[in-house]
């Protein structure tokens, strides 16, 4: 078993920036990685990033491309998701989740562990 606590989130002006953490516990040494998901009301879950946890390959959503960096320090268990240049519509509720297979998946289904959630709010 994986625990997952994420922090970071809050209200943020457009064009602000804000920093998620997920810090992982337990059986970490399964992890092989860390993706970031977000949910708005209505509106199903969104892949926003991944990473892989040994060789750091990333991949993003399209909506996010070149404005939300994810990283992970992993002596600490820990992934970041760096958010700059926010809009309104990044508003929701942001998971991390723990893919316990090779690769680095973009689909929620094949993630094995999820995060509780934070709430991240972009006022325009």
């Amino acid at each position: 078993q994986v625990q997952l606590v994420e922090s970071g989130g809050g209200l943020v002006q457009a064009g602000g920036s804000l920093s998620l953490s997920c810090a992982a516990s337990g059986r970490t040494s399964s992890i092989y990685a860390v993706g970031w998901f977000r949910q708005a009301p209505g509106k199903e879950r969104e892949f926003v990033a991944v990473i892989d946890w040994t060789g750091g390959i990333t991949y993003y959503g399209d909506s996010v491309k070149g404005r939300f960096t994810i990283s992970r320090v992993n002596a600490k268990n820990t992934a970041y998701l760096q958010m700059n240049s926010l809009k309104s519509e990044d508003t929701a509720v942001y998971y991390c989740a723990i893919a316990n297979n090779m690769g680095v998946p973009t689909s929620p289904r094949r993630y094995d562990y999820w995060g509780q959630g934070t709430q991240v709010t972009v006022s325009s």
